[in-house]
């Protein structure tokens, strides 16, 4: 198969797992079926093979057969902070003998350890070192991800993560939404910190705009980090500048960050493990997608787990992402994040599979796009060499992936 895109071309003898909340089937399947991809990469038709339109069968100019495999919307990683340099063995090593965040950023590790790799990082190293980690992701079947700078603090090298990040999906025919992380931590030239989110909103935000380099802004509101109060005169500067807003919310104590998110109308809250009651029914009431990260509490050991059971009851959308970054979830497969997601915060396989697909969509403002494979969608999807969708979900560390298609183009042949 090539990377061409075929007018009407059809994929047959497969099972779909559209993951369209519409069919009345678990994970919207439908056995010995059909798609249907047009020379504008989107999805024309869909349903079963039988039931192919005659008209669609005489135009077609390709047929391809997938021996019974499974087809699923390609995984939308809405979470991720792959592009940096460095790595933070020394707070692995420093946090497995027992230190807490405090003594690992006294001893010089934590975030600013990262700021410092990044910023002495040449163009090509940094480059070099976020595409092994794009690449691992694309070939777990990743067709969409997000992905956040944060690691440079200042001018220059935030602008070079998030044109790297831009470049890096367009090598390797990836979707990729950047997002600048202006207030991911306080950056040492800074005494204080409302200086520095001032120094944020005057020159970041408007040259991060002028040069439409970021999707969306994101904040670390914590009680190491940024106030609710800083966040949110950071989110009413971004939101005039027409940004879409992410928030790193309530992961190490209950700061507000769920109700604050829904208060400005954020696509997302993520993490969300010491969100309040009120802070969730916030959420519920705002359609803000909740974006949980198993990596993270599984590399952390953490013994406070995202409240699931709250997010169902209220209906509050939860997406899954691997958190790929160095410090906290060094982690770039979607199998195992979502197998991590099952069996560390009981998620079922269908919720795990609809959070890397349908709601990951949403997270990203693109839910009428991307997600489910149903007509008029974009042609984004992986063929895995499974009969069940929840197997994605159960062996550690497999990667059954046969194939990827994102618009229409195979990215992945057959192995």
């Amino acid at each position: 198969m090539t990377g061409k895109v075929d007018a009407h071309a059809i994929w047959s003898n497969v099972r779909i797992a559209t993951m369209d909340a519409r069919l009345p089937a678990p994970y919207g399947l439908i056995e010995d079926a059909a798609l249907v991809t047009g020379a504008g990469g989107d999805v024309v038709w869909v349903g079963p093979r039988a039931h192919v339109p005659q008209a669609l069968s005489a135009s077609a100019t390709a047929s391809h057969d997938l021996g019974g495999r499974l087809m699923m919307p390609g995984f939308i990683d809405c979470h991720t902070h792959l592009v940096y340099a460095g790595d933070r063995l020394q707070d692995f090593e420093m946090r497995l003998a027992g230190a807490h965040y405090d003594e690992i950023a006294r001893a010089g590790g934590g975030i600013l350890s990262t700021v410092r790799a990044t910023r002495a990082a040449s163009a090509a190293a940094l480059e070099s070192a976020s595409e092994k980690r794009l690449i691992a992701l694309a070939q777990s079947g990743v067709t969409t991800v997000e992905i956040k700078s944060g690691y440079g603090l200042d001018r220059d090298t935030e602008l070079a993560m998030l044109r790297t990040a831009r470049a890096l999906g367009e090598r390797h025919g990836i979707g990729v939404r950047t997002t600048y992380l202006g207030l991911h931590a306080r950056p040492p030239e800074f005494a204080d910190a409302d200086a520095y989110v001032d120094f944020v909103i005057e020159r970041m935000l408007p040259l991060v705009a002028r040069e439409r380099l970021a999707d969306a802004v994101d904040a670390f509101c914590e009680t190491i980090a940024f106030t609710a109060a800083q966040t949110s005169r950071y989110f009413d500067a971004a939101r005039e500048l027409g940004f879409n807003l992410r928030l790193h919310a309530d992961q190490l104590s209950d700061g507000g960050g769920a109700a604050l998110a829904a208060r400005h109308g954020a696509l997302c809250a993520d993490h969300l493990e010491y969100a309040s009651a009120q802070g969730l029914a916030a959420l519920a009431a705002s359609g803000t997608v909740a974006v949980l990260l198993p990596g993270a509490t599984y590399f952390l050991r953490e013994k406070k787990l995202p409240p699931l059971d709250e997010l169902r009851r209220l209906g509050i959308p939860f997406a899954i992402a691997t958190d790929c970054n160095p410090g906290t979830s060094p982690l770039v497969s979607m199998p195992l994040a979502l197998n991590l997601a099952c069996t560390l915060l009981r998620a079922s396989p269908e919720e795990a599979l609809a959070g890397a697909t349908r709601n990951a969509a949403r997270a990203l403002g693109l839910g009428d796009r991307i997600g489910t494979l149903s007509a008029g969608r974009v042609a984004d999807f992986a063929v895995w060499d499974v009969e069940r969708p929840a197997e994605l979900t159960y062996a550690i560390g497999a990667n059954p992936l046969h194939l990827v298609c994102r618009g229409g183009r195979v990215h992945g042949g057959s192995r």
